[in-house]
């Protein structure tokens, strides 16, 4: 009897350190620990290329590395703000951070997350067909310095065209909400809709517009990187091994989503993270962006500086920059050893 007591306590005992373990082994989100608290970070701007963020969110990678981390929305000059003073860690976005970069926000280039994910389109009876025919045109954008802004400038001004609101050769006219932009296409309020992804492309695919410029296969832009991931530079340099987890968990999701496109719209539709029902052109989208797998980047098919010296230098020839464009490039780029403390 004595013997089965002792086998039965012992067995006990087992049974209770496996619950123990197993609580300790759960996902944080069910209310572990995390070693780095709670930090926000923008993530409701119903843009489709954000897969890496729901994602993250969705398959706890934000929470495994030791993130509690709550989305939220934040404009442009929001995000800046954020970086600067460390109150955002890290956000993504266009190279149209460069020059505020040059006007003194302090933050870093510290990673790249896809490829092209916006498109410019006008009515289907338009005689618009080129960048070329855009000259004294109205163009609609999400926001005054925002990406597509940035996208519509650069392109414009390689063309010959200012895109500078004082020179009034275009007009930029900004909407908040994506439909409210289409709507005003649709009504001739404007004549071009620079649009993120997926807005452009369903309408696109409803017959209701045509596409003049896609970021992902226009000869300037094609197979790089057309967002970067743009960390502050204050939590840089005093928290490196908060920002390099962040990174893993980004790549995590990067990885993920490279193997799992499928499922990847499954779990932004169901969470409503982006305004698509359509599941096939979802997909289609989601693959063009390349997010890159973390073979793909062992096998260095993308090279995250090099698209940065890139870019600065196009914003210099346009005079977008003022800066030395190899000076300024190594100033903006900071390469984070992301296995430093995982």
């Amino acid at each position: 009897m004595k013997k089965t007591r002792t086998i039965a306590i012992a067995a006990i005992a087992a049974s209770l350190a496996m619950v123990s373990f197993m609580s300790c082994s759960k996902s944080k989100k069910d209310g572990g620990a995390y070693k780095y608290g709670k930090v926000n970070i923008p993530g409701k701007d119903g843009a489709l290329c954000g897969a890496p963020i729901y994602i993250a969110y969705e398959k706890g990678f934000f929470a495994d590395e030791g993130f509690d981390v709550n989305l939220i929305s934040a404009d442009t000059e929001t995000r800046k703000i954020g970086l600067n003073n460390g109150t955002i860690p890290i956000v993504n976005g266009d190279f149209q951070f460069f020059p505020s970069i040059e006007e003194g926000v302090n933050v870093k280039v510290v990673d790249g997350l896809h490829n092209g994910c916006i498109k410019f389109v006008v009515r289907p009876d338009s005689n618009i067909k080129s960048v070329k025919d855009l000259k004294g045109k109205k163009i609609g954008v999400d926001e005054i310095g925002g990406t597509p802004h940035q996208v519509a400038s650069l392109w414009l001004e390689q063309a010959g065209i200012s895109a500078l609101q004082k020179d009034g050769e275009v007009s930029f006219l900004p909407f908040a909400d994506g439909n409210l932009e289409l709507e005003a296409l649709y009504s001739g309020e404007l004549d071009v809709a620079a649009m993120w992804d997926p807005l452009g492309s369903v309408a696109e695919k409803a017959g209701k517009v045509k596409v003049i410029f896609d970021l992902s296969t226009d000869p300037a832009f094609k197979g790089k990187y057309c967002c970067f991931l743009y960390a502050s530079s204050k939590l840089l340099k005093e928290k490196p091994e908060e920002i390099a987890a962040l990174l893993r968990a980004y790549r995590k999701a990067q990885d993920w989503i490279s193997a799992n496109p499928e499922e990847t719209v499954d779990i932004i539709i169901s969470g409503k993270y982006s305004l698509i029902e359509d599941k096939e052109l979802a997909v289609e989208l989601i693959k063009s962006y390349e997010y890159p797998s973390k073979a793909a980047r062992h096998a260095g098919k993308q090279n995250v500086e090099s698209d940065v010296e890139y870019f600065v230098q196009a914003l210099y020839d346009i005079g977008y920059l003022k800066s030395e464009p190899k000076a300024f490039s190594k100033k903006i780029y900071a390469k984070v050893d992301v296995d430093c403390c995982s």
